[in-house]
Order: structure tokens, then sequence, then C-alpha cells
């Protein structure tokens, strides 16, 4: 027996586990990521003869892995959010990415290096990967397929949403601080970093995304030739094609990719909102996204058993849990003040900072490009909070997402209060619910 052949089984399983189990699943108190990674553990464990899952000892191969999965699920959530971007209708999104991710890093970053014993460098690089609200695995708590509809998503998914989408990209310059930190002596390197990688990176990152976005929508919809007018041959691979140029476009400029994947997602969707061209390249995205989660997932599985979580500690493993139950609710809660919605919308997109696949990236990015004293220790933490997630708030999206579908129906707010300077307490929901 061939180790590919048994790979291309075990792959082949977790796709068509990826067709079957969102209707097995759905309205049930379980989700997709917790089957695949529990699958993972399972497959790993056998005496198969499998390649090594530690991400230790394959640091670019799960850099570009994990790269890959992260911006196609933003392609996927910019296509999918139907309300357009304004300082007002998104301000619970400003409201998290500017005041609850610094403080969450910063608290991470304290209690990386006060209880966990990891040196300034190494603690701030662990609050910066543990920050964002992760794309991939967040898809239970987000907003459902494109429609016509411009504010038909209530206030929870869709903050969870954007906030997934724009994070990823933000939380980029922290990373590059752990990096000069961990190769630098002293503070010489901060003029420059707060120049280059804070300012002229997000930048260029959205500038790019902008112009990606613009030319991909007048090809898409405007074309002043019919053969090039591509929405009308609805082919959703292009979905994949706008997601690689915005990105390596924007990286080539030296931007960064994430924020312009999502900024173009959003600028093709804007180009033409209701056009029913934007449902079949986001199912596309989301199909894709969906296989390459699976891949994911299952080698996070092997990973665990493989021994990841072997270094950790009892001071990080109580870092990881502080963050899931105490930093991201109160940050996240507390810059939600004055924000639309209910005061119980609020914890729960407080609550629903999921952690995932965008940690891993960035993680194996700066292992990469620099020395990390106790890097093993910081996998560890990371794979341990990542694996709490995808239990934890896999279990309660379902039962959650529901009861508050049911609130916000007997509230029957007007969701396009908003946009007209109205202030509302929520908006309305479809009542659906969208499984991985």
């Amino acid at each position: 027996m061939q180790i590919s052949d048994v790979i291309f089984a075990v792959v082949g399983l977790g796709a068509l586990l990826a067709g079957i189990l969102p209707r097995v699943l759905e309205r049930r108190p379980l989700s997709m990521p917790i089957v695949f990674v529990g699958l993972g553990m399972l497959v790993f464990g056998l005496p198969l003869g499998l390649p090594d899952a530690d991400p230790l000892a394959h640091p670019k191969l799960t850099e570009h892995l994990t790269e890959l999965g992260v911006i196609v699920a933003l392609m996927g959530a910019g296509l999918k959010i139907d309300r357009p971007m304004s300082r007002r209708s998104w301000a619970s999104t400003w409201r998290l990415l500017i005041i609850a991710m610094p403080v969450t890093i910063a608290a991470m970053a304290f209690l990386g290096w006060w209880w966990a014993g990891l040196v300034p460098a190494t603690a701030l690089l662990l609050g910066a990967a543990l920050a964002p609200t992760d794309p991939v695995l967040a898809a239970d708590v987000q907003v459902g397929e494109p429609t016509a509809e411009e504010d038909s998503e209530d206030e929870v998914r869709f903050a969870l949403t954007s906030e997934a989408g724009l994070n990823d990209g933000l939380a980029f310059p922290f990373v590059y601080a752990a990096i000069a930190m961990a190769s630098t002596a002293g503070l010489g390197w901060a003029v420059e970093w707060a120049w280059r990688d804070v300012l002229l990176k997000v930048v260029l990152g959205v500038v790019g995304g902008v112009l990606v976005g613009k030319l991909l929508g007048r090809l898409f919809f405007r074309a002043r030739k019919e053969s090039l007018r591509l929405s009308r041959h609805s082919e959703g691979f292009l979905a994949l094609a706008a997601t690689m140029l915005a990105y390596g476009v924007a990286e080539v400029a030296h931007g960064y990719g994430f924020l312009a994947v999502f900024v173009a997602a959003r600028t093709i969707r804007a180009a033409e909102s209701s056009h029913e061209y934007h449902q079949v390249l986001h199912d596309f995205a989301e199909q894709t996204e969906r296989l390459l989660t699976v891949l994911l997932l299952l080698l996070f599985g092997g990973a665990v058993v493989g021994g990841l979580l072997g270094p950790l500690t009892w001071p990080a493993v109580a870092v990881g849990l502080v963050l899931i139950f105490g930093v991201r609710p109160l940050s996240g809660f507390l810059s939600l003040r004055g924000a639309p919605g209910r005061r119980s919308e609020h914890w729960v997109i407080a609550a629903f900072g999921i952690r995932g696949i965008g940690s891993f990236y960035y993680l194996s990015y700066a292992l990469t490009l620099a020395d990390f004293p106790k890097a093993d220790l910081v996998w560890a933490t990371i794979g341990f909070v990542v694996l709490v997630s995808v239990v934890l708030h896999g279990v309660a999206a379902t039962p959650v997402m529901r009861w508050l579908d049911r609130a916000n129906e007997r509230t029957g707010q007007d969701a396009g209060a908003l946009t007209q300077g109205v202030s509302v307490d929520t908006y309305p929901t479809s009542a659906r619910h969208f499984p991985v």
C-alpha cells in the first residue's frame, strides 16, 4: 500500500463529507470543523504511515496552505455582504477593529510575557496572531448568500463577517512589529514600522483592492463587447482569478494582500450589487473554501495527535482560556457600546470571535522571517486556543444564532432605518442559518 493512495482516499472521504455534512448538521449543535478535526486526529492516529503533520517541521508548506485558505475565505466574505460600506452602517465593524483588536493584542502580549514567560517579541507575536476573528472557521456565524437587499443582514452576522474580512489585513502591522523586535535591538525600528507597515502597506492594500475590483467589475458587468462581459457566461472560477489577482498585485506592490482581497470583493459587489452573477462567484468561492478548510482541519487534527500541544504549559493554557472567556468578550462588548444592535447582540458578537486558520498563517509567516524563542510553546498555545474555539463555538453557534433569530423575529425592527438616519436596536434577520 502506497502512502499516496491513502492520502487520496482520506482527501476523497473528506471532500465527500464536506458535501454531506452541511445538510446533516444543519440546526444541530455541532459544526463541520469539529468533525474534521476529530477525523484528522483519528486518521493520523492510525498506523497508516501518513506523513508528519507537524507545522514546525514544514513551516513554508504551512504558511502557503493557510495563506490560500484565508484569501479564498476573504473573497467569499466580501462577496456575500449586502450592506454598502459607510462610516455609519459599518459602525460595529470599525469599533471592533479600532478598539477591540488593539486591546486584545496588547492584553495577550502582556499575558504572554507575564504569565507564559515569553520574551516581549514572542509575546507580541502571540497577541497579534490570536487577535483576528477567523474568516475561515467563522462561517456558522456569518451572513449567508448574496441577495438583492442592501440591508438584509442582522447585526450579529454582519459584524462578525465584516470584522473577519478586514481584521486579517489589519493585524499584520503587529506581526511585523514582533518580527522587527525579534530582529533588531532597541526601538530604532519603530519609526520605519509606523510609516511602512502601519500606513503605507495598509494604503497600498486598499488601493490595490479598489483598482483590481473596479477593473474586474467593469470587465464582469460593463465591458463594451458582450463577448468580454464575463458575467454573461456565469463562470464561477473567476472568483479564484479575482482572489489571486488582487492578492498578487497588492503583495507585489508591498501592500497587504489580505486587505486587498476583501476590498476587491466589496468593490466587485458594488459595481452591480444586485446582479445574479455574484451568487455564482460566491458559490464557487465557498465550495473552494470548504475543500481547503477540510484539508487544513484534517492536518490540524493530525498535528494535535502528533504532539503539537506537547510543549503546552499551565500558564499558557491559562492565557488561552483568558482570551476566549475574558479578553475578547470584554474588549468586544465594551467597544460596541453605542453601536447598532441590542445588548444581547453585542455580547454574542463579542463572544464569537472565533480563532482559526488565520492565526496559524501569521505564526508560520513570522517564524520564516525571524527567530522567536519558545516558538514551540507559541504553536502549542495557538493550537490549544483554536481547538477550544472550534469545539466551544462550534457547539454553541447553532443554538445561539437560532435564539437570536427568534428574538429578532419578535422585535421585527426595520432594517432600513439605520440608512435613513433613524436609531434602531437591531436589524431583522432572514432567519436562515448557513453552516460551514
